[in-house]
């Protein structure tokens, strides 16, 4: 009884955080989903692209169900660091397009599958895993990016929430520098205080 309720209490977890990370794309120009916005070059359209890869191959290989389409090596050093940006040749909707087959082929496996179903994962320290670490690493490992997701899509244009339902954009700009500034005040304040 208690695996079937943690398996589709983390299955429906990771669904909605998904779309989540999907929805940031919403709305933005070409530019604004592919331009690097950290020192790191994080964007929205790379998060997208890194989560496809990952995923399929933890709900894919990891079980002995690979996704059926090509992808980069985890251990091919000069593919490192591509599945973090879309070249000028990668669309939106292929990668877009690319993950939402990922989320088809994982839940198919996560369904299919009992959670303490083992699985192998030859890039980790501790390889030999179940069902259920695959699911909690991947709805981690998704929740992350879409909270780095949050912060980009709010850079971009202010834009702020889960699902367009819950959107929220910055209007009251008056509120948000007043409220910015109080915050800045605070940290200022306890860094003072700290050198005392």
């Amino acid at each position: 009884m208690i695996d079937a309720f943690a398996k589709e209490y983390l299955h429906n977890d990771l669904r909605v955080v998904r779309e989540a990370l999907l929805w940031k794309l919403d709305g933005l120009a070409e530019y604004d989903i592919r331009r690097p916005l950290t020192s790191t070059g994080t964007n929205l359209l790379g998060l997208v692209k890194h989560l496809s890869i990952w995923e399929s191959r933890y709900f894919g290989e990891v079980f002995d169900r690979p996704f059926p389409e090509p992808l980069p090596r985890w251990d091919d050093d000069a593919e490192r660091g591509t599945d973090m940006w879309a070249t000028e040749h990668e669309t939106r909707e292929e990668i877009t397009g690319r993950y939402r087959r990922v989320w088809e082929h994982s839940d198919a496996t996560i369904m299919g599958l009992a959670i303490d179903s083992p699985g192998h994962v030859p890039w980790w320290p501790r390889p030999d895993v179940r069902l259920f670490n695959i699911l909690v690493h991947m709805l981690i490992e998704t929740s992350r990016h879409a909270g780095h997701a949050d912060i980009l899509r709010e850079q971009l244009d202010g834009s702020t929430g889960t699902t367009a339902e819950y959107a929220a954009q910055q209007g009251d700009m008056a509120f948000w520098e007043a409220h910015r500034a109080k915050i800045e005040r605070a940290a200022k304040e306890a860094d003072a205080a700290s050198d005392r």
